[in-house]
């Protein structure tokens, strides 16, 4: 048997004969539990990762234990969401969810790139607009689920999804390639900032990691 690791899909191949196993592992934060304080507490961090997160990854490697979604990519799961059980949507979902989440958080004072900030000020008229818009479409997602900003057709588009679905799932309302996601469920926030949603929603824009948004928007293009 051999091991070969994909440290950037977070996953663990398992080669057995000729067969390939896949085994979704939970990816390490780039930063500190406290890093993000104020705006985040340490706590909600710690929590966030190492229980929710962590579950999701185990969850998912047992729903898909022993079927053919074993061998595939999340994102070719998402492609044929509709066909997997609830199990498999909602901590692959979860998994690749917060995956994205961690890294484009960071406590770095970034701003978007050039390209970005120009395609932001295209769409939306300008970067302050674009947070109106995703802390909208998270505030009035009912119960729990995320915001996102996503790129479709090389056009930069703001939506919701329910639970853990997201813009890469054929079940999607509003489908695209994401570069941003904001968690909107309660553990997300609920220590620091309670029922107050939008207050939550309004700080994390002080610790949004631009570096790696523009990253993304680069290579969805």
């Amino acid at each position: 048997m051999g091991l070969v690791l994909r440290p950037q899909n977070k996953k663990v191949f398992l080669k057995l004969k000729t067969k390939l196993y896949m085994i979704h592992t939970l990816p390490a934060l780039n930063y500190d539990f406290a890093a993000l304080e104020p705006h985040i507490d340490a706590m909600t961090m710690q929590i966030h990762h190492d229980r929710h997160h962590q579950a999701y990854v185990d969850n998912l490697n047992k729903a898909l234990a022993g079927t053919e979604g074993e061998s595939k990519t999340l994102e070719e799961i998402f492609a044929a969401m509709s066909t997997y059980p609830a199990a498999v949507r909602n901590n692959g979902g979860g998994h690749f969810n917060h995956s994205l989440f961690w890294e484009v958080l960071a406590n770095n004072n970034s701003q978007p790139s050039v390209e970005l900030a120009a395609a932001i000020d295209a769409t939306f008229g300008s970067l302050d607009a674009l947070k109106e818009k995703m802390n909208t479409a998270g505030a009035t997602r009912f119960g729990s689920g995320w915001a996102w900003l996503s790129v479709a057709g090389g056009s930069l588009q703001v939506s919701s999804t329910p639970n853990q679905d997201n813009p890469l799932m054929d079940v999607a309302e509003v489908k695209g390639m994401p570069i941003l996601g904001i968690d909107v469920w309660e553990h997300a926030y609920y220590l620091k900032y309670q029922n107050k949603r939008p207050d939550y929603l309004k700080a994390i824009w002080n610790v949004i990691n631009w570096d790696e948004v523009s990253r993304r928007y680069k290579a969805a293009l």
